[in-house]
Formats: C-alpha cells, sequence, structure tokens
C-alpha cells in the first residue's frame, strides 16, 4: 500500500491538489503496479514561516 506525502507551501487551490492527486496516484499505479485502490497521498500545506532555505525563512 503505497503513501504518498507532499510537504508544499500553502496557496494551491482545492482544485490544484485535486488534481495532483489524481496526477501523482496514476503515476504510482503507473511504475508500480499498485492498484489505485491501495494508494494514499497525504497533503501537507507549510506556513512560509514554517520553513527555511539556505538559512533564511520564507518570507
Amino acid at each position: 500500500m503505497p503513501i504518498i506525502n507532499i510537504q508544499m507551501l500553502e496557496g494551491r487551490t482545492p482544485e490544484q491538489k485535486e488534481q495532483l492527486i489524481k496526477e501523482v496516484t496514476d503515476a504510482v499505479v503507473r511504475t508500480t503496479g499498485a492498484r489505485k485502490e491501495a494508494v494514499t497521498i497525504i497533503i501537507n500545506d507549510m506556513k512560509k514561516e514554517n520553513y527555511g532555505h539556505s538559512g533564511e525563512v520564507l518570507k
């Protein structure tokens, strides 16, 4: 049972997330042979102030 965890900065629309879930699920099914019903996708939206890159907090 593949479980895919996607972490990204907040700001995507529900429609964008829905499309992402569909396309990632299709890719997992295609590349691993897993059944679509067995694939779980978890999206974690992060606030910019909780994300740092190169020693700097995003603003």
